[in-house]
């Protein structure tokens, strides 16, 4: 007899599988998952998977930075109601995007030499560049608590609201001294998506952006903030490319050849 749970998949595109693992890390929570979804195609998890089911929820992570990601992508896309990106590479670009304005032959030339011409690669792009997408979770990797608070609002029949304020606020709940005003430090926290509990600047390390930036940053303020304290605007750029470059560099040198 069919059950009524909600059929998913997971999937990787090109990345680090860190997002999968991260759900896999969910331990005791993961029996309960395991029981509440019917999950059909999980490669990295489990065998005999089922490619062909039409899917309730496909979450993906990764970023498009092959012929083969894209074929992928539109076929995940056409089997599933809600496509979810998880992590900031399928969100943002993640690291594999930071090097966009550089032509792929130059790249390739330059990190595997003269003799190797079979690479399939193109610019690197995350998931909404090419499909729709219905849920973005940022992350690199995703937070543990909010993959679970997405999915118990999915199995609740709602879509999952994503908090918008910045790890900057987050570091203020956790009355750590701001690095940016204490030490002079390029810390991205105040234009970041908040969702890590400000972990690096709790630990006296910068934020570096991993979230990608926030939906409305009051740019023109942090710049000049970050000025006042000796940052410019092109070193906040240079760091939070490092994660969500498409959303920093601009599109005219993303198309260059």
């Amino acid at each position: 007899m069919e059950n009524n749970k909600p059929k998913i998949g997971i999937f990787g595109l090109t990345s680090c599988a860190g997002d999968q693992l991260a759900i896999l890390n969910c331990e005791d929570e993961l029996i309960h998952l395991a029981n509440a979804l019917d999950i059909r195609d999980w490669e990295m998890a489990q065998t005999n998977n089922d490619n062909t089911t039409l899917l309730d929820i496909a979450f993906v992570e990764g970023v498009v930075a092959q012929s083969r990601d894209l074929e992928a992508l539109h076929a995940i896309r056409k089997r599933a109601k809600l496509l979810v990106a998880i992590g900031t590479c399928a969100v943002w670009g993640g690291v594999a995007a930071m090097k966009n304005q550089i032509p792929r032959d130059i790249l390739k030339r330059e990190v595997h030499g003269e003799e190797i011409n079979i690479l399939d690669s193109m610019p690197a792009l995350p998931v909404k560049s090419f499909v729709k997408v219905d849920i973005q979770l940022p992350g690199c990797p995703i937070e543990k608590d909010q993959f679970l608070q997405v999915v118990t609002s999915l199995l609740r029949g709602n879509l999952p609201e994503i908090l918008q304020f910045s790890v900057c606020s987050e570091c203020k709940m956790r009355e750590n001294a701001c690095l940016v005003i204490e030490q002079g430090e390029v810390c991205c926290g105040a234009l970041t998506l908040s969702g890590c509990n400000a972990r690096c600047p709790s630990h006296n390390i910068p934020c570096g952006g991993c979230h990608g930036p926030i939906e409305e940053a009051h740019y023109d303020a942090n710049v000049t903030m970050f000025k006042t304290h000796g940052i410019t605007k092109d070193d906040i750029e240079q760091k939070m490319a490092m994660y969500a470059a498409p959303a920093w560099i601009p599109d005219k040198l993303l198309a260059e050849k």
